[in-house]
């Protein structure tokens, strides 16, 4: 990518830019390409991404291209308007063809020219079906029972050679956390998970799973998926049949069907299949276990936004819990309810919310702690002070703010959906928004007592 960027093109081709390159980055390409003086062509799933560099979208829907001028935004919206349209024509077309059907029924007396164009315009209409809607993936297997104990991490730490990835972490989850994990490449995100997937050990520190877990682990690599099997081969190893959300089996063949792998495709070997296809078969073979904890290592990396949009609702449904690595800012947003940020010499934090909220309290930690001045004398050794502890009243006080937190996110994410199915009711929408007003006030203000006691925890 430097070596692209650095060229000045005057047309640069960039395809999924974003993919395996941490948030941070992503951000300052953003900005880069927002003052490119030429043109700039790129294919990409990230959402905000488009939504902040582009002006034009090209959507290839079905074999047919559409130019739609806007952002990622716009387009959806004008993609919404069209799919009203051909469903308000589909109507149209099949009223207009019972009425046909009808008057040729009556059976008319006469058998004139007049009949015939009825006859004609039967037939005719008939053809005019629309296309096809385009299939999406249908994610539809289930989770075992999950029980109080999840997982505990306790003062764990690893190091690779002088440096410490991870020093002293400490983190417990219970059913149904949603956690994000995020920071600059490197920096120990998937080491982490490989951690907690038993794949590595770490220098001390324990991490203790509940009995009832059973892990399944998303990683980037797609580990195991051997390149020389069929597509359905490669699901039968596992398993010929597999148990959906409602506890019925599934074939093996059918459930590829509902990941949009078609009969032909099915017998292909694994290594002529695209990007895209490989990680949708993966994701298959990860979710056929029914796990009750989900490990997922840059999720979204060659997946096209129609299976992350599957994705995410899946999410959102799992009876058990999510622990994502992921450079994507709209799926954190989506589907994180909490955050645990890498930062300088493997201190891992952890904020409430979702990726989002994550930001607006860096933000305000970075308005906050002056940069450095540059002197010519040498820097003063720092003097060590004491770091005051939380008490009981404070440690109860930072677990019911945790609480608070998730439950005042909950409440605006459903005040701002009913805001905009409201309608033309004017005293309903003063009043919700003046409900959202006061819990944006009080969330603002329930975050930043949290980080300041969060300060003061071990």
């Amino acid at each position: 990518m430097a070596r692209a960027l650095i060229a000045e093109p005057d047309l640069l081709i960039l395809d999924e830019p974003t993919n395996h390159i941490d948030t941070d980055t992503v951000e300052w390409l953003e900005e880069y390409l927002a003052r490119l003086k030429g043109t700039l062509l790129l294919v990409t799933h990230d959402r905000y991404f488009l939504d902040r560099v582009v002006s034009h979208m090209i959507e290839i829907d079905r074999g047919k291209i559409y130019r739609h001028a806007g952002n990622y935004s716009a387009f959806l919206e004008v993609r919404a308007e069209r799919e009203l349209q051909t469903i308000a024509a589909e109507e149209a077309r099949q009223n207009l063809l019972r009425k046909e059907m009808a008057w040729l029924r009556r059976g008319a007396q006469g058998r004139t020219t007049k009949q015939k164009a009825h006859v004609e315009r039967v037939y005719a209409l008939m053809d005019d079906r629309p296309d096809a809607p385009q299939r999406s993936v249908e994610i539809d297997l289930g989770a075992r029972r999950i029980g109080k104990r999840v997982l505990e991490i306790k003062n764990l730490s690893k190091r690779y050679g002088a440096r410490a990835l991870i020093d002293n972490f400490n983190l417990e989850l219970s059913a149904s956390d949603r956690v994000g994990i995020v920071g600059p490449n490197g920096s120990g995100k998937s080491t982490l998970l490989n951690l907690i997937a038993g794949r590595l050990q770490p220098d001390n520190g324990i991490i203790r799973l509940g009995e009832t877990i059973h892990i399944a682990y998303y990683d980037q690599e797609s580990a195991g998926l051997n390149e020389e099997l069929r597509v359905v081969d490669y699901i039968r190893e596992a398993a010929e049949q597999i148990r959906g959300s409602d506890g019925a089996l599934v074939a093996a063949t059918q459930m590829l069907e509902r990941f949009l792998f078609s009969p032909e495709a099915q017998w292909a070997t694994i290594r002529t299949l695209s990007g895209g296809e490989r990680r949708r078969l993966y994701l298959l073979r990860t979710l056929m276990f029914q796990p009750n904890l989900l490990l997922l290592d840059e999720p979204t990396n060659d997946l096209d936004i129609q299976t992350l949009t599957v994705l995410e609702d899946y999410i959102d449904t799992f009876q058990g819990v999510v622990i994502a690595v992921s450079h994507d800012r709209y799926f954190l947003d989506r589907v994180a309810q909490r955050i645990i940020a890498f930062e300088e010499n493997g201190i891992l934090v952890e904020y409430p919310g979702n990726y989002e909220r994550y930001t607006e309290y860096r933000s305000r930690k970075q308005i906050a702690t002056p940069p450095p001045q540059r002197v010519a004398a040498a820097r003063p050794q720092p003097v060590a002070v004491k770091q005051r502890r939380l008490n009981y009243k404070e440690r109860r006080e930072l677990a019911a703010l945790e609480q608070r937190v998730e439950q005042l996110e909950t409440q605006k994410v459903t005040l701002g959906e009913e805001l905009n199915t409201i309608g033309s009711n004017y005293e309903r929408y003063q009043q919700l928004s003046d409900e959202l007003t006061k819990i944006e006030r009080e969330l603002d203000q329930a975050v930043e007592r949290w980080a300041e006691l969060a300060e003061f925890t071990d």
